[in-house]
């Protein structure tokens, strides 16, 4: 007959300690949930717009390796051309609040976006 084995967190007598673990453990696995959304985007981000991450001239290769980019390739993308995208577009709601701190007169320069 086999002993019935306690979890740990059972033998813990302090509620708080317990509920402290139980909420480390929580925000971990809303962490890795949240990286495989971000992930799944570039995926899916990767598939579709592979064509025209390939001709930008944000990317420069001598030699395309292959016709789909990496999920690294389209993050690397996104952080250079994610602040021209908006500027170009200023009926948003992003880019009326990005220029409106950039235009603050106590707002250092060397903070600007774009």
């Amino acid at each position: 007959m086999q002993k019935r084995m306690i979890h740990p967190l059972e033998e813990m007598e302090d509620e708080k300690e317990k509920e402290l673990i139980l909420s480390a453990l929580k925000a971990i696995e809303g962490f890795v949930m949240c990286s495989c959304i971000a992930m799944g985007m570039l995926q899916m981000l990767s598939l579709t717009f592979s064509t025209k991450i390939n001709e930008s001239p944000v990317r420069f290769l001598r030699t395309k390796s292959n016709p789909i980019v990496s999920e690294a390739t389209v993050a690397y993308y996104l952080r250079k051309t994610t602040f021209s995208l908006f500027s170009k577009t200023s009926r948003l709601c992003i880019s009326r609040i990005m220029k409106k701190k950039q235009s603050d007169p106590f707002f250092d320069e060397d903070l600007k976006a774009s």
